[in-house]
């Protein structure tokens, strides 16, 4: 039985510095999916948009403020495919440039770029694929519509025969309002052709726009508005939607699984939502000079080397040096409020007899939405605090190529999201394969790969799932974490350093064994694509439907008061 051929649609995707098509974890994520893919020799494709602009840049200004710039990218390494399609949008026709990433560049299965900012299109069309996640809600909106509506046209006008299409995020539901429109409204047609991935509980990344904005950027390909209603709500719900127009979702660790079906169990006529845990890309991310040691002394030296080149980085960045000898801890994500960068910070007396006595170095890094302030408002906060704290710097610019070196020169790589906000994260897993220790709250994919004492540490308690005011959890979780580093890692990375290296491989074999994104790429297929692909109208495909839908997803897992 042959493989279905899958696209893959994701509104970012991270395949390498030089090409800005990303912003943080998800497209961290689906970047490692399409390397995976490209290195398994799997049929599929990826389509995104190419952003003029990328997210953002992030530097800090002369005022010593964080600061948002956008750079115009020019790309001369793209393969121009000149084929064009056209979609309407909020009363335009808005015509669609098709360019291909090809298989040679970044080793990742073929990938196609989606611009408007041609000639030929009106400046307001052009801006459509200008920044990639646009504050301004046409625009965004626009955004959804081209990557959907135009991703399914392109695909066809290229002649790529897609038995699947993967929504990644409800981003990409366009495109499954463009194979309704193709379907002649057949919900049932589009339902086998389709598979959508939920990354996230956090209302933010859950989208709700009013149904008539929609229809008038052109969203749902023509669909009447009853029927787009009674799929999705007045007040609109992508996610919702997506639920109700693909065959089979899934959450994206064991632990998301029963968060999200707990979420989303008022859905009628929601399809089953699976679980099936991230991964990153071991050939991307694993430093080769770790993953080579053999002995536990050479993997100390490995580390070490790789301190020292993050050290160098850091003192010609920001002007701070920090030794390579000592404890290194580094906060480097997304700066969203619920994933709690301040957390280390609270008790401010305790970390600083650490600092000031050298006994740990502690790094941030990460990028806010530009639009959000409260994100910004807290990057300000803590670099300004920076400046007058020992051994503690904040880091712009957190891309791929920073991300690579804070992973390789860090010991701890430390994990602070609200319970149970956190769907996976994958930039632990990453950190891991080269030997950095995950200290996370107990939550997304530490649940599954972070064992406390084992491989890492884990910030557990009684009533750890107890209903209480999120400033007493705050404390709580901060304690914890202060309790680990003083009584737990300091110990054992000054006193024990063949205990610390047998954690360092420990760490480094479950990523690899597990957390790679290669295993990730072939559950896909298995799980989730190969069942719809072969949906048809045989009874054995009606008996593997149903053993699908029956399976139980989360035998393994006793937690009964998620809330």
């Amino acid at each position: 039985m042959s493989l279905p051929n899958v696209a893959y649609f994701s509104m970012e995707i991270a395949m390498d510095q030089s090409l800005s098509t990303y912003s943080g974890g998800l497209g961290f994520l689906a970047g490692s999916h399409m390397q995976s893919a490209g290195y398994l020799q799997m049929p599929m494709v990826g389509v995104t948009m190419l952003w003029s602009y990328g997210y953002y840049d992030q530097r800090i200004d002369h005022t010593g403020q964080v600061e948002v710039a956008y750079i115009r990218k020019y790309y001369d390494f793209l393969t121009d495919l000149d084929i064009y399609t056209e979609v309407e949008c909020f009363g335009e026709s808005v015509k669609v440039k098709a360019f291909r990433v090809e298989p040679s560049l970044f080793g990742t299965c073929p990938v196609y770029l989606l611009t408007t900012d041609i000639d030929g299109n009106s400046e307001w069309a052009r801006s459509i694929s200008y920044k990639l996640y646009d504050g301004n809600e046409k625009i965004r909106i626009a955004q959804e519509t081209i990557l959907g509506i135009a991703g399914v046209k392109i695909l066809q006008l290229v002649g790529y025969n897609f038995d699947v299409i993967h929504m990644n995020e409800g981003h990409a539901l366009p495109a499954a309002f463009e194979l309704l429109r193709q379907y002649n409204g057949d919900v049932e047609k589009v339902k086998r052709k389709t598979v959508f991935t939920t990354h996230t509980p956090v209302a933010a990344g859950n989208e709700v726009h009013w149904v008539d904005t929609l229809m008038q950027g052109g969203f749902f390909a023509g669909c009447p508005r009853e029927k787009v209603v009674a799929l999705g709500g007045e007040n609109f719900s992508l996610t919702v939607a997506a639920l109700r127009l693909s065959r089979i979702a899934n959450a994206v660790s064991q632990l998301h699984g029963l968060v999200a079906n707990k979420m989303w169990e008022w859905v009628d006529g929601r399809c089953p939502i699976r679980a099936i845990t991230n991964a990153v890309n071991i050939h991307y991310w694993q430093d080769h000079r770790i993953g080579a040691a053999k002995t536990f002394d050479e993997l100390l030296a490995a580390k070490r080397e790789m301190k020292v080149e993050l050290f160098k980085y850091i003192a010609d960045t920001a002007g701070k040096r920090f030794d390579p000898d000592v404890l290194t801890i580094t906060w480097a994500r997304r700066f969203a409020d619920y994933k709690r960068a301040w957390l280390i910070l609270m008790d401010k007396d305790r970390l600083n007899r650490l600092l000031d006595s050298n006994k740990i170095q502690i790094i941030f890094a990460g990028k806010f939405h530009p639009d959000d302030v409260m994100g910004r408002e807290m990057f300000n906060k803590i670099l300004h605090r920076s400046h007058t704290l020992k051994n503690v710097v904040v880091l712009p610019g957190y891309e791929l190529e920073l991300s690579s070196k804070l992973k390789k020169g860090s010991d701890i790589w430390l994990n602070t999201p609200l319970r149970p906000f956190e769907a996976s994260g994958t930039s632990g897993m990453s950190a891991n394969m080269n030997g950095a220790l995950h200290l996370s709250i107990y939550d997304g994919w530490t649940v599954e790969g972070t064992f406390n004492g084992i491989n890492g540490y884990t910030v557990e308690y009684e009533g750890l799932d107890d209903e209480m005011p999120w400033e007493e959890r705050h404390w709580k979780d901060h304690e914890s974490i202060m309790n680990t580093i003083e009584n737990d890692i300091i110990p054992t990375y000054y006193e024990n350093k063949e205990e610390w290296a047998r954690l360092m491989r420990q760490a480094m074999r479950t990523a690899e064994a597990y957390f790679n994104s290669d295993r990730m790429v072939i559950e896909y297929y298995n799980r989730l694509y190969q069942p719809i692909a072969h949906d048809d109208s045989t009874s054995g495909s009606k008996k593997q439907d149903m053993k699908i839908a029956e399976s139980p997803s989360f035998d393994a897992w006793t937690f009964s008061n998620i809330k």
